[in-house]
């Protein structure tokens, strides 16, 4: 586990990151937030469940290459905007 401090992103979040999420956001629709899959957490539930009880750790996932969010969210806006016109 790690302090809360060492939570912090790496980089700073710019406004323009925030203000493309927020279009992004505001451009989708029929999304069920209920139906999204929380694989981290799940994961992290197991992680504390088998520590807890003394268990086997199950072995982590790999993870997964990073993504430029910044570049995907411009893609995404892009692509909106394509189809709607």
């Amino acid at each position: 586990m790690r302090e809360p401090g060492d939570l912090d992103p790496s980089t700073p979040v710019t406004d323009r990151a925030l203000q493309l999420a927020e279009l992004l956001l505001s451009k989708l629709t029929g999304i069920e937030v209920k139906q999204l899959e929380d694989e981290y957490g799940r994961a992290l539930e197991q992680l504390v469940a088998a520590k807890v009880e003394g268990g086997e750790v199950p072995e982590l996932p790999t993870p997964q290459p990073a993504v430029d969010l910044l570049a995907a969210l411009e893609q995404s806006v892009q692509a909106t905007r394509r189809s709607r016109q």
